[in-house]
């Protein structure tokens, strides 16, 4: 098992500015972790500005401790939606994305997480709700205008099932990934995320080779909202049946722990859980 830490589990530091990529990289493999997923955001260890001459350092440094870096996250979709009716946002979002798949490229990952659009999500509320036809109109679109430089990178776009009130069945996943007819477009499954609506089991088993990337997460029912988000292995997740649907499916990348937001303690036990994890 790869076990791999999200950038975002690593809180900011006392006077708030946000931890480099030396110190996540020296904290993981304190940690005993095998591969750190960097996100690009406004502020951060890897942003839009990050040049090839920084993520070849950053890359370098990495391999020199011996840590992987396959995936490479980004929120910057939900500010910027590849499904926006404005036209102009979602020209944004295109270039966001295909900024994300520079920087994965020179960092080495092989997949990047890709937020296909959205309907509208409980936590972006000045998103104006956009009817769901439209949305998978402008979210085919959109991914269609990332996917050339994806194919010419060879960097992987991985489609995140997220509350975005958008593809919500494994069947509308897998149909909306097929239609792409592409090796390069596939699943970065959250096994959190599906809780709220279906069991992330069955989601494997559908999904199957079309899984790209993982994240783990846990997710209490019936709390319903944001914050049933709770740490590994004390949600209701069926972890043992979890991951004997990973191995059936042959899956055998990056588990990456992500915790969102981040909070202090949260990668101590997030590498402390996936150990547990790994043994089912």
């Amino acid at each position: 098992m790869i076990k791999g830490i999200n950038y975002w589990a690593f809180p900011p530091k006392a006077d708030g500015t946000p931890l480099s990529g030396i110190e996540v990289l020296d904290k993981a493999v304190e940690l005993g972790f095998d591969a750190v997923e960097f996100t690009v955001d406004p502020v951060g260890a890897v942003t839009v500005e990050t040049t090839q001459e920084e993520a070849a350092e950053l890359k370098k440094e990495a391999e020199k401790r011996g840590v992987l870096l396959k995936t490479l996250a980004a929120g910057l979709a939900w500010g910027d939606s590849p499904t926006s009716a404005d036209a102009a946002v979602r020209a944004k979002a295109v270039e966001n994305a295909k900024k994300q798949l520079q920087i994965a490229s020179w960092l080495g990952c092989d997949t990047i997480l890709y937020l296909p659009g959205m309907v509208s999500a409980c936590f972006v509320p000045d998103f104006e709700p956009q009817l769901y036809d439209k949305v998978k109109q402008w979210a085919r679109e959109s991914l269609n205008a990332v996917l050339p430089l994806a194919k010419e990178l060879k960097v992987k776009i991985g489609i995140e099932n997220v509350w975005n009130r958008f593809l919500l069945s494994p069947v509308e996943m897998a149909d909306f990934i097929d239609s792409f007819d592409s090796e390069y477009v596939g699943s970065y499954f959250d096994v959190g995320n599906v809780m709220l609506y279906g069991h992330p089991e069955h989601w494997i088993k559908i999904l199957g080779k079309r899984i790209f990337a993982v994240h783990l997460k846990d997710f209490r029912v019936e709390v319903g909202n944001l914050n049933g988000f709770v740490d590994l292995l004390a949600g209701d997740v069926n972890y043992p049946e979890v991951m004997k649907a990973f191995r059936e499916i042959g899956y055998d990348r990056t588990f990456t722990a992500e915790y969102v937001p981040p909070t202090l303690g949260a990668a101590e036990k997030a590498a402390v859980s996936l150990k547990i994890i790994e043994k089912m």
